[in-house]
């Protein structure tokens, strides 16, 4: 649409109101971390005003021109943060995405429009590709631009922008996690699981584990975590009934982890974990618990 920046700076800010939760969205699909996303989308507010302000261009397309910023300082962003967590202790998962189940009303402001794809094992998959690949196959795949837009974000071409997405494509494609289209089999699984943790029933919980179940663990080198993936049913019943009987007795609470059923686990009435759950063919497939206080800090 067209849209001038010399208008009021009130109008400014609501239109910017409007497409914030989107705009976390990319960045933090593109990051996998809210604090990160937050101060992208932050940039990006500074960046309109300053253009408006200045009266120094005019933007005709007001989404397109944020999509693009926030893409563009998201990358640069990424870039930084991969050489950072090439040094993180253990496996690094992204910051869940939490919200009550059923979702509560919320400030439209504080929420993320997520993508129903962009589930923890998925973002774990979107940690294998280069920058460039996750920004063309994020913003074309998951968020529909056209290639012209992908290339202003990424700085190349179409053409290459084009085979940057299909690259990455072809990655996912055979990487991307299987999981449960019924939300309610996918509940039902979720529930048997969090019985089974509480009650440490090791029979139980090799039941519900897919054979090729994958568990990941992040403390971050702050609190008790595998340091490497656990594979296999049995093995993963056994480390989950160990850490239980290692840290002590744990509650969960139901909730929406990256759009689909996971769990709050707390101990002694404080949070000690987020369980992100992959379910395909009524079996977890994927285990992924977040238990590095750094990345809980958002979850209430």
């Amino acid at each position: 649409m067209e849209y001038d920046t010399s208008l009021p700076a009130e109008d400014l800010a609501a239109e910017f109101t409007a497409l914030r939760p989107r705009l976390l969205g990319v960045a933090y699909s593109l990051l996998g971390s809210l604090d990160e996303a937050e101060d992208v989308v932050q940039e990006a507010w500074l960046r309109l005003t300053r253009t408006g302000l200045e009266g120094t261009d005019e933007i005709r397309d007001l989404t397109g021109w944020l999509v693009v910023t926030v893409s563009r300082l998201g990358v640069d962003a990424l870039r930084s943060a991969r050489r950072r967590r090439e040094e993180y202790v253990g496996p690094w998962l992204p910051e869940p995405v939490v919200t009550p189940e059923p979702p509560a009303a919320a400030d439209p402001a504080d929420r993320v429009t997520l993508d129903e794809s962009m589930s923890l094992a998925m973002l774990v998959v979107l940690e294998s590709l280069s920058p460039a690949e996750r920004t063309a196959f994020v913003l074309h795949d998951v968020f529909g631009l056209e290639f012209t837009e992908v290339a202003r974000a990424v700085g190349r071409t179409p053409a290459a922008c084009r085979q940057l997405a299909a690259r990455a494509r072809k990655h996912v494609a055979s990487r991307a996690p299987r999981f449960e289209v019924d939300a309610r089999a996918h509940r039902s699984v979720v529930a048997a699981f969090a019985r089974a943790c509480e009650g440490m029933d090791l029979a139980a919980l090799v039941e519900l584990l897919d054979p090729d179940v994958v568990l990941r663990t992040d403390g971050g080198g702050r609190v008790l975590a595998a340091r490497r993936p656990v594979a296999g049913a049995e093995k993963v019943a056994r480390f989950l009934v160990r850490t239980a009987r290692s840290l002590g007795p744990a509650q969960h609470r139901h909730t929406l982890v990256n759009g689909r059923p996971g769990l709050l686990r707390s101990r002694a009435g404080r949070l000690d974990s987020v369980v992100g759950l992959t379910v395909a063919g009524g079996r977890i497939t994927e285990l992924h618990i977040v238990r590095n206080p750094e990345k809980l800090r958002s979850v209430t």
